[in-house]
């Protein structure tokens, strides 16, 4: 029988693309577009909240600051890259959401499983000259030509009928449009830990962001509790790996709230993940919810360690609760 051997969390920013020099100075500008909403789930801007940041915001993102963050950062993700590597894996749930990349308004799954043989990712195309945004968002995509990563549509297809036994309405794909390839949960997984690594995936997605069927936190954990018994429960001998791509808290960092989950985590209180407010999973923190899945179904694994990282990057304190978890 397979069994789960190892599973972890990360957030997949595109900070975590990003040049340090784009950390210090390029987000003020870009985050005033971003969608911002204050703690009841109401929509507020970034003056809004530039009008309140504390006194010592300055000093948060003193650029002495910002380059410690983003050196423990690129710590926490070469750690998380070896460990990936050193657990032996024969094949990697990827829970992550699909931000208009592979799924649309004209069909919005709330859970999808791929169950190809495998997922096409692009190549980078040319960019800008001095267009750090696009710079950073072409590295999840490939240095030449398309790569088409394997995956494991066997296990997937025991998600499949699994999932639909229990109650779940699944959403199924087989292929991609001619177009179309792996949205960023999933490439930032391949380029970032997998480097070059054949492992076999399952592409799990969620939709996190998109009004408005997007799965509450119950929803979430029974779908974790369903994904870790439907592993055990497959026939063949392999050892498995699930990974939560996404989150925590953006695009205003709320620490409270990020250290909240950590915490409850760390106890293994699935109670408290599955009362989540829904509307503190607002915009970015909205991936929380791949969290939720992925802690519920490593549910009888240990977790071995966690890195986080307020990434404040604005005089408003924009930004995104940067995350790292492994567990064993």
């Amino acid at each position: 029988m397979a069994r789960l051997v190892a599973a972890y969390g990360s957030s997949h920013s595109i900070m975590l693309m990003a040049d340090l020099a784009d950390w210090i100075s390029s987000f003020p500008d870009r985050d005033r577009t971003l969608p911002l909403y204050d703690r009841a789930g109401n929509r507020m801007s970034y003056d809004d909240y530039l009008r309140q940041a504390p006194a010592n915001a300055g000093e948060m993102i003193a650029p002495a600051a910002i380059t410690r963050r983003y050196n423990d950062t690129h710590a926490a993700m070469d750690r998380m890259r070896d460990e990936i590597a050193a657990a032996r894996l024969d094949a990697l749930v990827i829970v992550g959401d699909d931000q208009h990349e592979i799924f649309h308004d004209e069909h919005m799954p709330a859970i999808a499983i791929y169950y190809g043989d495998t997922i096409r990712n692009a190549p980078q195309s040319a960019v800008p000259n001095g267009d750090w945004y696009q710079r950073a968002r072409r590295r999840r995509l490939e240095e030449s030509g398309d790569v088409h990563y394997p995956c494991h549509g066997g296990l997937a297809l025991h998600f499949i009928d699994g999932l639909v036994t229990q109650g779940f309405d699944v959403s199924a794909a087989k292929n991609l449009k001619d177009g179309q390839y792996e949205g960023h949960a999933y490439s930032f997984v391949h380029r970032r830990y997998l480097n070059g690594n054949r492992l076999p995936i399952v592409p799990v997605f969620l939709n996190t962001y998109n009004w408005p069927n997007q799965p509450r936190p119950p929803r979430c954990i029974a779908l974790g509790k369903a994904l870790g018994a439907l592993i055990a429960s497959y026939p063949q001998d392999m050892r498995v790996g699930v990974i939560a791509s996404g989150g925590l808290s953006h695009f205003m960092v709320e620490e409270d709230l990020d250290r909240a989950i950590i915490d409850a985590v760390r106890r293994k209180d699935l109670d408290f993940l599955a009362a989540l407010d829904p509307k503190r999973l607002q915009a970015g923190s909205s991936e929380i919810r791949n969290w939720l899945v992925v802690a519920a179904a490593a549910e009888k694994l240990g977790l071995d360690w966690v890195s986080y990282i307020p990434g404040y990057r604005t005089p408003a304190l924009t930004g995104i609760g940067l995350c790292f978890a492994a567990w064993s």
